[in-house]
């Protein structure tokens, strides 16, 4: 086995055994904001802020996303155009959900969020060409499953059957720390990945990011529909 192969498969396995581990906790609300969200009463901007923030941050199946989606993104023009497809998405359907009680299996949809994911590696390996010999238009599969995501969102503020009274300000107080905190981890993701792209590793190592990206997510996927048919 040549070095270089090592070296990936020793990545995959690291990088999945990461992500069983962080499965455990991620979109996970610590016993603090659990009692905030039960007892709050009316208006409360910036604890919703923070918890929208606190939430994005965590929320490593929106970031891997996110990830795939600017891989191949060199200009910053495209990346704002992308990500602003995307935030136009999951806020829609994050505010809708919740201002209208819209009911979504959990499961389900982290399971279609854990699918979002192998879709853009597969995507960025040339697989719909390769593969069904068409591609799909990437704008408009961003901005769809930025809707998925968005219900996703929504699905963890419902388990708290927050109350009526200033439920839409502190709901756009949500996303808008959703959105603060998507800005910080993307700085950081793409931070990191010019000081990548100097390098010629970028380009060689693509192929073995991508199927990380995808392996990933059909564990996601796994987990999730293991929980739907379990519970």
């Amino acid at each position: 086995m040549s070095q270089p192969l090592a070296n990936t498969i020793r990545l995959m396995v690291i990088f999945l055994g990461l992500l069983a581990s962080f499965s455990l906790f991620a979109h996970g609300v610590d016993e603090g904001t659990k009692q905030f969200l039960a007892a709050n009463q009316g208006v409360s901007i910036l604890p919703f802020i923070y918890i929208g923030a606190k939430h994005m941050v965590t929320g490593y199946d929106h970031l891997l996303f996110l990830v795939g989606v600017i891989f191949f993104l060199y200009r910053t023009k495209d990346v704002l155009l992308y990500v602003s497809l995307f935030t136009i998405g999951h806020s829609i359907t994050l505010l809708y959900g919740v201002f209208y009680d819209i009911q979504v299996n959990p499961y389900l949809i982290d399971a279609i969020i854990g699918f979002s994911i192998v879709y853009k590696g597969f995507d960025n390996l040339g697989g719909f060409k390769r593969v069904f010999g068409f591609q799909p238009n990437t704008k408009v599969a961003v901005m769809i499953f930025g809707l998925f995501h968005g219900f996703g969102l929504a699905t963890k503020i419902q388990e708290f059957n927050l109350p009526k009274e200033g439920l839409m300000t502190n709901i756009i107080a949500f996303n808008v720390g959703v959105e603060i905190g998507q800005f910080l981890a993307l700085g950081v993701v793409l931070i990191m990945m010019s000081f990548w792209r100097r390098h010629q590793s970028y380009l060689k190592f693509s192929t073995a990011a991508n199927t990380l990206l995808m392996s990933g997510g059909l564990m996601l996927v796994g987990f999730q529909l293991t929980g739907y048919f379990t519970n």
